[in-house]
């Protein structure tokens, strides 16, 4: 009995080692994915540009133009965009931001009458006191959440430097030796394997490529519709908020209601009636819908494949370990996932979980 029992006990302490290597493996992954974010982040955003401008380059290429050049003169494009679009986004926050206080004290009488129904509701003298006491309180308690809002959302400043300077030298290198970078990674690879792990880099090419094309495509249309809508109402800067609105489209799902908060934001000052909030919240949502239901598919097809389960729950976790870069980069990140999931046998119940 005892000569029997002995391999049971073997094989398992062999299983139960291997399982606790891969949660401290896992932990490990989490912790650099959480502290190393800057690097992370740069490093991806790299990576989908390359994918994004590699048709461009390749189309340069057709004409005879070489390819690091090609690669130059499309980054540079970017950049050029990128400053072009961000100085105008400037000038409009900064008109914004100088009307703002405006907006903070209707926000502002806006939150003290509906503190004072709550304690009306609540009644007791002590209550209304104690609430009276927080309502002071409220502008800085506010002021805070916002700081903090916009630290998680855009990062550290030492990561928005990071990814402002290395991002462009980075696609840069990637488009310009992605024959190079190519082979390089297939080498790293045994020789048995390589066709699987090319079959897998073309793969993720099609899906990330398609995704951020449609997306993009979605986007601005998205932002063009907002924007007639909020200028048909006669809302002050209605581009500046159908930009917001259309960036809060690429979060799905969340975005199709996040998308309300800068057409009310701005409505506060003109109306008071509720009736024209509704008007607002169903045709940004009737916008968000058609985009996401009827344009994206065609744009992006069915490469994605990702169920809303999937979706919803890769939303809450790189929400949670990167913040707003992280809703962003959720879906093409799991997309990403199940493809590399696809392509390896002992994962693929792992891909099939993930797919819609």
């Amino acid at each position: 009995m005892s000569t029997s029992e002995a391999p049971q006990t073997t094989v398992f302490r062999i299983s139960g080692s291997n399982f606790s290597m891969r949660l401290i493996a896992a932990a490990i992954i989490l912790l650099f994915l959480y502290y190393a974010a800057g690097v992370v982040i740069t490093v991806l955003l790299s990576v989908l540009l390359a994918y994004f401008l590699d048709p461009a380059v390749e189309f340069l290429e057709r004409f005879r133009v070489p390819r690091t050049i090609g690669a130059l003169i499309l980054v540079l494009l970017l950049i050029l965009v990128l400053i072009a679009a961000g100085y105008t986004l400037w000038l409009r926050t900064s008109d914004f931001a100088a009307d703002w206080p405006k907006y903070r004290e209707i926000l502002r009488s806006a939150t003290k009458t509906v503190q004072g129904n709550i304690n009306s509701l609540e009644g007791g003298v002590n209550d209304l006191t104690s609430s009276g006491e927080a309502a002071k309180s409220v502008p800085h308690e506010d002021t805070g959440a916002v700081r903090n809002l916009v630290v998680r959302g855009i990062g550290s400043l030492y990561a928005l430097v990071l990814e402002a300077t290395f991002v462009p030298f980075l696609v840069f290198f990637m488009l310009a030796q992605k024959r190079e970078v190519w082979h390089g990674t297939l080498q790293l690879f045994p020789v048995s394997r390589r066709n699987q792990v090319k079959e897998t880099l073309e793969d993720l090419r099609d899906v990330l490529r398609d995704y951020l094309i449609g997306m993009s495509v979605v986007t601005l249309v998205v932002i063009a519709l907002s924007s007639i809508f909020f200028l048909i109402l006669g809302l002050d800067y209605p581009v500046l908020a159908g930009i917001t609105s259309g960036l809060l489209n690429m979060v799905p799902y969340l975005g199709a209601v996040l998308a309300w908060f800068p057409g009310f934001l701005l409505a506060v000052v003109k109306w008071k009636s509720v009736s024209h909030f509704a008007i607002i919240a169903i045709v940004l949502t009737g916008i968000h819908v058609i985009a996401q239901n009827l344009i994206a598919p065609q744009l992006v097809g069915r490469q994605v494949r990702l169920n809303a389960v999937a979706i919803t729950v890769a939303l809450l976790f790189w929400g949670w370990v990167w913040g707003g870069m992280g809703l962003i980069l959720a879906i093409p990140l799991t997309a990403a996932l199940r493809v590399i999931c696809d392509h390896i046998d002992s994962w693929k119940p792992i891909a099939r979980w993930l797919s819609a």
